[in-house]
């Protein structure tokens, strides 16, 4: 169950989108320059410790919907394969539009603050994000099969994701001082998104052609 043939996918597919320049890269070189390695860490733990919240959520309506029908579990795989496509097709504009990360997050002048705060800021920008929310809930059905204990496998995914984000969120932080601006550089936004993009769109119709369980 836990390193199902399903499990390999989720990894490379989870493992694009943590990388992907967006709020939460943005939040912790933000609170990296304002407070040091101390915040820029709080702020990634705690972002990913949303995600816990997510999975839970994801699992309770999992259940519902295994309870129903394959058919309803079906059209949940198609709305989680138009919403990675959705969001491959998204990143690819942004690819050619060359948008990067914005050098004046890095810029501010560092000042210590409560450790409660990055906490603050990382948890709440992560549960309050309706992108993730959704997400989530069109993303995890898709690796959980209907004998598949959806609250502990929605965890262990979660888990998954909360150390690969952190890993790389950890490595963000560290870089941040020595080549804040190579970050905030529109070329490695370009070549992230491009990629992640690409990938999103392929997993995305791959999913939507495959049958749902019967």
């Amino acid at each position: 169950m836990w390193f199902d043939a399903q499990f390999w996918p989720f990894l490379v597919a989870i493992t694009l989108l943590s990388i992907t320049p967006g709020v939460d890269t943005l939040l912790v070189i933000r609170n990296t320059a304002r407070g040091g390695l101390r915040d820029g860490v709080l702020t990634s733990l705690a972002i990913c410790a949303g995600l816990f919240v997510h999975a839970t959520v994801s699992a309770l309506g999992i259940s519902l919907i295994l309870l129903q029908s394959a058919w309803a579990f079906g059209v949940l795989k198609l709305a989680g394969a138009a919403y990675l496509i959705w969001l491959g097709i998204a990143s690819l504009g942004a690819a050619r539009r060359g948008q990067g990360l914005p050098v004046g997050a890095v810029d501010g002048e560092r000042r210590r603050v409560s450790a409660w705060r990055p906490l603050r800021e990382g948890l709440l920008s992560n549960v309050l994000n309706p992108k993730t929310v959704v997400f989530y809930m069109a993303f995890l059905p898709q690796f959980i099969a209907p004998g598949d204990p959806a609250l502990a496998k929605s965890l262990w995914l979660a888990g998954v994701h909360f150390v690969i984000a952190n890993v790389w969120q950890i490595a963000v932080v560290l870089l941040v001082g020595r080549a804040g601006r190579w970050l905030a550089s529109p070329a490695l936004s370009r070549w992230l998104n491009g990629l992640t993009g690409g990938v999103l769109v392929a997993f995305g119709a791959k999913l939507a052609l495959t049958r749902a369980p019967a």
